[in-house]
């Protein structure tokens, strides 16, 4: 039987640039097939003029709860004298709970279904069947990002930490049904009945990201959100302690670094060797002129969406540890894992001169990935989750 699910974000999920982005709009495209979905975003800026026709075929309804930067201001500066973390700060306002709860009571929905801790707080109170999406453990990622920091935002870094954490907890206790994108993640969260937490990884869209034959003129690609603190740090890795190893052997050899909102550290790393495109309307050409995918992760928590995607593309891929956490390739199979720059350059080097041992690994990938994430039958666990 079709229920009616009410879904919170606190971003709309179009464009796909963003991780919690693509998570939901392939989640909304697959529950959509067995439910009546009404969605409600928040939103700090303008929807993108497309967002409502791509999402539309997938929901009954469709609200966005706009919020301006003056308010997120004056919510932030109350907010240092509160308990709440900054992200939950960030997006929450009286006002917009309002309008939540008038959506809700309106469509009278039999499950509710939000993403992110920043969106429970407009629903922990609410007595009814409904899950929250940790998503990635945030705590755990600020937990990273502080021991790297520079010395002038680590008291900033420990109190969001320290209040993420808590709030993490707290969440836990508000919704009967959790789910989180990687088994790491859950291990990681905070409370002594983590795994009651049900386990929804991201898949991969291998009708969209499938192997495209066009001529190599870079020899690797990294990708991703590059306004992102942990794929910021990625390019600095790469671009400073990896390629200079590898430019010792190969001096011509070329980086694309291919994504979204660069920060100014990641466009300081252009030059005649290192392409920095700003956001693409379409990632797959720029993985195609490229001959390998790396993603040399060393913060950050989650699952990278971006290997899938290049593992689709039947690309071969290197990545951290940190990165095959989640994802659980089959090291020198499947794809190949670096534990330092050395082992970086050595696999960049071993790939590009061997043809052969660099597509017997992208084949393996790419059946990896066919196997494992595919977004139909993930999904399906997801809609039985929400549904018992």
């Amino acid at each position: 039987m079709r229920k009616r699910i009410f879904i919170l974000l606190s971003r709309v999920p179009y464009p796909l640039e963003k991780g919690d982005k693509l998570r939901a709009f392939y989640q909304i495209r697959e529950l959509a097939k067995y439910h009546d979905l009404y969605l409600c975003a928040l939103s700090d800026q303008p929807i993108h003029p497309e967002a409502r026709a791509k999402l539309q075929p997938f929901v009954k309804e469709f609200q966005v709860i706009p919020f301006g930067k003056t308010n997120i201001a004056l919510r932030l500066i109350r907010n240092i004298f509160a308990r709440k973390p900054f992200q939950v700060a960030y997006f929450f306002s009286h006002k917009g709970k309002r309008k939540v709860l008038e959506f809700i009571e309106k469509v009278k929905p039999d499950h509710i279904y939000c993403q992110l801790i920043r969106t429970a707080e407009f629903l922990k109170e609410l007595e009814i069947d409904k899950t929250i999406d940790y998503q990635d453990v945030f705590s755990k990622g600020l937990k990273r990002r502080l021991e790297i920091s520079p010395w002038y935002l680590k008291p900033v870094l420990a109190t969001e930490y320290k209040r993420v954490f808590r709030y993490e907890h707290e969440v836990f206790e508000a919704f009967p049904k959790k789910t989180i994108i990687s088994f790491p993640d859950r291990d990681l969260i905070p409370h002594p009945e983590r795994h009651s937490i049900e386990v929804i990884p991201n898949g991969v869209d291998t009708a969209f990201f499938h192997p495209m034959a066009m001529e190599k003129d870079y020899e690797l690609i990294f990708s991703g959100n590059m306004g992102y603190p942990p794929n910021i740090n990625g390019a600095e890795y790469l671009v400073n302690e990896i390629m200079p190893l590898v430019w010792k052997t190969l001096p011509q050899a070329k980086v694309i670094l291919a994504g979204a909102n660069p920060a100014p550290a990641v466009r300081a790393l252009a030059s005649d060797k290192v392409t920095v495109t700003g956001w693409v309307d379409d990632m797959r050409p720029w993985y195609a002129r490229a001959k390998v995918f790396i993603a040399p992760m060393q913060i950050g928590t989650g699952q990278q969406n971006k290997v899938l995607e290049a593992m689709a593309m039947q690309m071969p891929v290197i990545t951290s540890p940190l990165a095959n956490q989640a994802l659980k390739a089959k090291p020198g199979t499947e794809l190949l894992i670096g534990n330092n720059p050395s082992d970086y350059a050595q696999h960049i080097l071993s790939l590009l001169n061997d043809l052969s041992y660099s597509n017997n690994l992208a084949i393996s990938g790419f059946d990896f990935v066919k196997a494992h994430f595919q977004w139909s039958s993930i999904c399906r666990r997801l809609e039985q989750i929400i549904t018992a």
